[in-house]
């Protein structure tokens, strides 16, 4: 391989296209990983990151957290990986004076406990096989081990392998065998096809749970024979991937620039053109610090050239020009200067850049031009402007424009395409009927967020892009019932129905549509979004109500790829095909879980959180009753976190650090820096009003029901609130945790607050204005900044409750009310920990929400939109958790203690359901 190239390697990966191998049959290649949350891996997922900082050999300051027995401290490791962007965490505590067992274990037990971070898959890492057992023994959904291997010999490898996959686990197999880890593409790929043979041939292994590690070597060391490393991990990843159907490929990617540790800019150069080449070739993910990858297209053409000179040996003396260019661009930064020399180009380059760019200083005047150039208005738009938008459409689909670019594209092109409509209209008043009737684009999408439900941003988001790219959107706005969503759908003639909700009942009236839509005859395809969807709620519960296509959309970057195989002739029938065929996969994996075991209600109750009241510290707050609250904006601005707003646009990555990321930076600088100036006219402006309500009660337990009275005499009860208690079987004495164990029982001085806060009053209103202007950028900025002072108002109002309550008596930095480092928590209903949202009637009766000018609409969603509300509780072990699976038996005494049938809670409760509620009324009607 000595001098190979990019090219060699191109020439060599036609050579083992044809390459089949034998004895296997083939299988579906989606893999499978879960946190609270399932990770599908599919051909479209792109590259994986492996979180690498929670590993005691890879992060110095995790490592000193680790010895010094700070957990809580070493989980914001955990969690700014996770906000960095980390699809997986790799958890090791492999170090001498650890105990490794005892550490692994009580980490990964603190990591279930924060569902930020839970959602995600862990990698359990350790050379110690004790250390694995122990990890697997702790972690929750379907973990990947990493790693077994072939070093101790084939009945070793078959005994490990056999309890990963006791355990339900995926495992790193590691290019590792008898006589040592293999470095030559030939070894990487003999130990690779001799352990899938094994594992699959012999052992019985779903391929999808193998993940290969060809092992990652460092270059540029001064030794010849470590030239060839990178090439060799490239090469063997492509003749893996051919050869061992379904399995996947990853690999520790710092391990390559090991030589050049402490120049970030030429590690992360590296990295980044190793990563573009390796994943060309088939690699799935890798081990790397999520959050600071470089971008492959922005590395400076000459640090590039010199990087991949090492990379791919090109040169004898390649590592000499690399050490000696390092040392020019050691902590070199980027500067970027704007002029307008690009109104010098030619009237369509200009439209390209300014819809590129999102400038719309001279869009009138541009488009006016090019009207003055081409015959026709509408030429304009089917020419430059579709032009630009379609580059708009490529970069964004190539990662290179982000959503928030994409937003204000869609801005110069509304104002472009407002411009001409005048023009457009008084010309089609000349034209015969049959041609005023035809139309441009690519086809017709109705979009709505069902009945119910009042949040409309992600939807919103996708709008844009599907205009971006030459799709015709037609949005009939939230609270939408399905019969006017049917009716419009048949009247518009359009190609595909989009559905979007983010409260859970939502969910029920989407199968309620896609059941209407069945009993109408409709044949479009469905379209599924929003926060509380999924791909298996889509599979199990929409699409067995629907015949025709019912696709899950994750989010806005992949919405144009399903449309466009779901439109396009040639595409359609074989998306659709694997659509059906990975939902009834989906399907059938459900059923086996709706096995799980469950405790009986009344001994999970017998185990729940023990607490010695006599001894329990209980402070009676400073006020009883209701208390209303109208803070400014100026007081709110300190308490917004700005990791989760960039979150809204698809930035994913965490505050202020964003700010300097080198591939996501710019966008998010210039995001932050036209939110802030929104911001400040909101606040000068007064055009939003924050109000807020909040109260203390006496109150206590009585079973698994919080009851607050009128006043200390504990008499008049004024609110009731029925909490559900976790039923899954745990593993070990760990308690079955209901948010009524926070509460103490009767004989007991105890109290629990309650709030109520809204940041939405003027929102609505202000959006419009901005639509009416064509500027749907700054609408979506009006509302995604309406959600984060709502945030910041319940964040706000709690600090000030805590004070009031007497439990806190200092100012708390922003970082740690961002992390919830206080006592006390303020559990919302509808989610994880009381995820019923009716409770919220109960809630804003206590409270007199409704003074305020926050509603609750029939499926109890707030309205407006950016407010939150939820119950405060002091105990100081209280804690966030999630309540999970249910059995019918607390359903049942739930609905009794509910006033309500069981019928009634069960659509309630839905995805909360361990159990088919047809199959059981079934069973107990037989008996």
């Amino acid at each position: 391989c000595c001098g190979t190239t990019p090219d060699h390697i191109r020439a060599i990966a036609e050579a083992v296209k044809g390459i089949k191998p034998r004895g296997v049959k083939p299988r579906a290649t989606n893999t499978r990983y879960a946190g609270l949350e399932p990770l599908v891996i599919t051909a479209d997922s792109g590259f994986q990151m492996v979180g690498e900082r929670t590993n005691v050999t890879g992060s110095k300051r995790f490592m000193r957290l680790i010895k010094d027995g700070k957990l809580g401290e070493a989980v914001d490791v955990a969690l700014d990986q996770v906000r960095g962007g980390a699809n997986i965490l790799d958890v090791n505590m492999d170090e001498g004076m650890l105990d490794s067992e005892k550490a692994m274990g009580a980490f990964l037990n603190l990591l279930a406990s924060e569902p930020e971070i839970a959602r995600v898959p862990i990698m359990i890492d350790s050379s110690k096989w004790s250390v694995l057992e122990v990890g697997l023994r702790h972690v929750q959904g379907k973990s990947i081990v990493n790693s077994i291997s072939l070093k101790e010999g084939e009945e070793d490898f078959r005994k490990k392998a056999r309890v990963v996959r006791r355990f339900g686990a995926a495992a790193v197999v590691m290019a590792f065998d008898e006589d040592g880890q293999a470095d030559t593409i030939e070894r990487k790929v003999a130990i690779c096809q001799r352990a899938y043979r094994i594992l699959v041939e012999e052992e019985g292994w779903d391929p999808t749970d193998i993940i290969f590690d060809p092992n990652v070597f460092a270059v540029a060391t001064g030794i010849a024979e470590h030239d060839q490393y990178a090439i060799n991990f490239i090469e063997a990843t492509r003749q893996i991937k051919a050869t061992c159907p379904g399995a996947k490929i990853s690999g520790g990617i710092s391990n390559l620039s090991f030589s050049f540790r402490g120049n970030d800019v030429v590690r992360e150069a590296m990295h980044a053109a190793f990563l573009y080449h390796a994943i060309a070739a088939g690699l799935d993910m890798g081990i790397v610090n999520a959050g600071q990858l470089e971008v492959y297209e922005e590395v400076p053409k000459e640090l590039l050239e010199r990087v991949e000179d090492v990379l791919f040996a090109r040169r004898e003396d390649a590592t000499e020009r690399l050490v000696s260019f390092a040392e020019q661009v050691r902590g070199a930064g980027k500067k970027r200067e704007e002029d307008l020399a690009w109104r010098d180009a030619s009237v369509e380059k200009r439209l390209e850049h300014a819809l590129v760019k999102g400038i719309v200083d001279f869009v009138d005047a541009d488009t006016e031009e090019a009207r003055q150039k081409l015959p026709r208005p509408l030429d304009v738009i089917e020419g430059p402007l579709m032009d630009g938008m379609r580059v708009v459409g490529d970069l964004f689909g190539a990662g290179k424009m982000f959503l928030p670019q994409v937003v204000k594209s869609a801005r110069v092109m509304k104002k472009a395409v407002a411009y001409l409509t005048p023009f457009m209209e008084a010309e089609k008043a000349k034209l015969p009927a049959a041609e005023q009737a035809s139309q441009t684009g690519q086809g017709k999408v109705l979009m709505a967020t069902v009945k119910g439900d009042v949040h409309d941003i992600g939807k919103n988001i996708v709008g844009v892009v599907m205009g971006c790219n030459g799709y015709e959107v037609i949005d009939l706005g939230v609270m939408v019932p399905a019969d006017e969503i049917l009716r419009r759908a048949k009247a518009e003639n359009v190609q595909v129905i989009g559905l979007s909700g983010l409260i859970t009942p939502s969910l029920d009236e989407m199968v309620f549509v896609a059941k209407e839509m069945e009993r109408q005859g409709f044949e479009v395809p469905l379209m599924i979004g929003g926060a509380t969807t999924s791909r298996q709620h889509t599979a199990v519960k929409i699409a067995p109500a629907y015949h025709g296509a019912t696709v899950h959309v994750l989010d806005a970057s992949r919405v144009v790829n399903v449309l466009s195989s779901l439109l396009d002739e040639k595409q359609r029938e074989a998306f659709v095909a694997h659509n059906v065929s990975e939902q009834d996969k989906m399907r059938r994996l459900f059923a086996m879980k709706q096995d799980r075991p469950m405790l009986e209600i009344s001994v999970a109750r017998e185990n729940g959180v023990e607490t010695e009241w006599e001894r329990a510290e209980i402070a009676a707050p400073a006020h009883l009753g209701r208390r209303e609250v109208s803070p400014s904006i100026t007081e709110l601005r300190e308490y917004i976190d700005w990791t989760m707003f960039f979150s809204a646009w698809e930035l994913r990555g965490r505050f202020p650090q964003i700010l300097d990321h080198a591939e996501l930076g710019p966008a998010a600088r210039e995001l932050f820096g036209e939110a802030t100036a929104l911001l400040d006219r909101i606040e000068a402006e007064g055009l939003l009003t924050p109000k807020g309500v909040y109260g203390f009660w006496p109150a206590n337990r009585e079973g698994d029901d919080v009851v607050l009275f009128a006043d200390e005499a504990r008499t008049e009860v004024v609110a009731r609130f029925p909490m559900l208690r976790q039923q899954a079987v745990k593993s070990g004495d760990q308690p079955y945790y209901s948010l009524a164990d926070f509460v103490a029982p009767a004989g007991h001085a105890d109290y629990v607050g309650a709030f109520c806060v809204t940041a939405g009053i003027g929102a609505e209103r202000l959006a419009k204005q901005f639509e009416a202007d064509h500027d749907d950028y700054h609408a979506i900025m009006v509302k995604a900044l309406a959600d984060r002072l709502a945030e910041a108002f319940a964040e706000y109002l709690h600090a000030h409750a805590r004070k009031v309550w007497g439990y806190e008596t200092e100012a708390l930095s922003k970082e740690d009310l961002i992390r919830e480092r206080y006592r006390g928590i303020r559990p919302a209903f509808g989610y994880p920990a009381c995820p019923d949202h009716t409770e919220k009637r109960t809630l804003f009766s206590l409270l007199g929400a409704e003074k305020l000018g926050v509603s609750l609409t029939e499926h109890c969603a707030m309205t407006p939109a950016a407010s939150v509300s939820g119950l405060y509780f002091g105990h100081p072990e209280a804690r966030y958790f999630a309540v999970g699976q249910l059995g019918r038996d607390q359903v049942a005494d739930y609905a009794r203690r509910k006033g309500m049938s069981l019928e009634e809670m069960e659509r309630w409760l839905g995805p909360n359901l361990g159990y088919d509620p047809v199959a059981a009324d079934a069973v107990a009607a037989a008996e």
